[in-house]
């Protein structure tokens, strides 16, 4: 006797049935006049009451990006999609900042060449110090002689599968 659709079910799937009373609330609580739906008006309304202040404009890009069976709203299915997409990013936001901390280790914001060489040396992999300094060499935009959070970022993210930032033939 779930008031969850078939099709709803079969997209959250990854969402545990806690999560997902949880998600239902919240999306009633977007969801003013209790359609099933949420409109770009009733969008705006919470986003407005939470203290955030956007644009028409804004908004209808938001509902764009979001309502991807673009009939105009949002239903459960594209807030679940949304909500977990967003608890995605934030994981891989925290494991990143973790990956930078274990550099880090005199936890000053950033990686010397020093730490890099420490670090690499301890998980097995065998490097000069030179090696090192020209590795943050490479990412080091500000010219500091060190990899900042930022720059190690970009660097993550330019290494990914899927990201045509690598080298060229």
């Amino acid at each position: 006797m779930s008031t969850i659709k078939p099709d709803t079910t079969q997209k959250t799937s990854s969402i545990s049935q806690e999560n997902m009373d949880q998600l239902q609330k919240v999306f009633n609580q977007f969801d003013a006049n209790k359609d099933g739906k949420i409109s770009v008006t009733e969008l705006g309304d919470v986003l407005k009451t939470m203290g955030s202040s956007y644009t028409e404009e804004e908004l209808k890009r938001v509902m764009e990006d979001i309502d991807t069976d673009k009939d105009g709203f949002i239903n459960l299915s594209e807030f679940c999609s949304l909500c977990r997409s967003s608890s995605d990013a934030v994981t891989a936001a925290s494991e990143l900042r973790d990956a930078f901390d274990l550099y880090d280790q005199d936890k000053n914001g950033l990686i010397s060449a020093n730490e890099l060489h420490l670090v690499l040396n301890r998980l097995g992999m065998k490097c000069l110090l030179d090696d090192c300094v020209k590795m943050i060499t490479s990412v080091d935009s500000d010219g500091d002689g060190n990899v900042n959070f930022e720059e190690f970022q970009k660097m993550m993210s330019a290494s990914m599968p899927g990201n045509d930032n690598g080298s060229k033939p």
